[in-house]
């Protein structure tokens, strides 16, 4: 087997009147991400790490914003997508760190969820998935309020 590595990036603007989903948690907020899906940066991003660690396209392949049917999807369903991919191609998940990037909100109570819910749909454990958040410190989109990123690195066997 050979250790491979993957890396994912996602954003997406608050929008009001949206749901604020993060790692598959309702998190209470004033404003949610606007998307075609449920729109969570953190899945998103993971998902991209993740795929591109196995030598594989972007969620965006798999999950067109073309796509009317699966408007609204939960990004816990693409991630488990993601797993399918992964056991087809005898693919083992050694470890996933994930950053979110917001001004707010504070996510540091939602972690153990986010972290309960990557893991289950992944088959692996909390332990081999890393969340974390960071702000820009009031600079760029981001430090403006105006949306949410996620960064993500994959460490995968296959």
């Amino acid at each position: 087997m050979a250790t491979r590595s993957g890396i994912g990036y996602d954003v997406h603007r608050l929008a009001s009147g949206r749901k604020l989903i993060l790692g598959g948690v309702d998190i209470p907020h004033s404003q949610g991400l606007e998307g075609h899906s449920d729109a969570d940066v953190l899945c998103h991003a993971a998902a991209d790490a993740l795929l591109g660690a196995v030598g594989e396209p972007d969620i965006g392949h798999y999950f067109p914003p073309s796509d009317p049917s699966i408007k609204g999807i939960s990004s816990i369903e693409i991630l488990s997508k993601v797993a399918e991919i992964f056991a087809e191609k005898n693919a083992e998940l050694i470890n996933l760190d994930v950053t979110l990037i917001a001004e707010a909100p504070k996510i540091l109570p939602h972690v153990p969820a986010m972290k309960e819910n990557i893991a289950g749909v992944l088959s692996v454990g909390i332990g081999q998935v890393g969340i974390k958040a960071t702000t820009s410190e009031g600079m760029g989109f981001v430090g403006r309020g105006e949306g949410m990123a996620a960064m993500a690195v994959a460490s995968v066997e296959v």
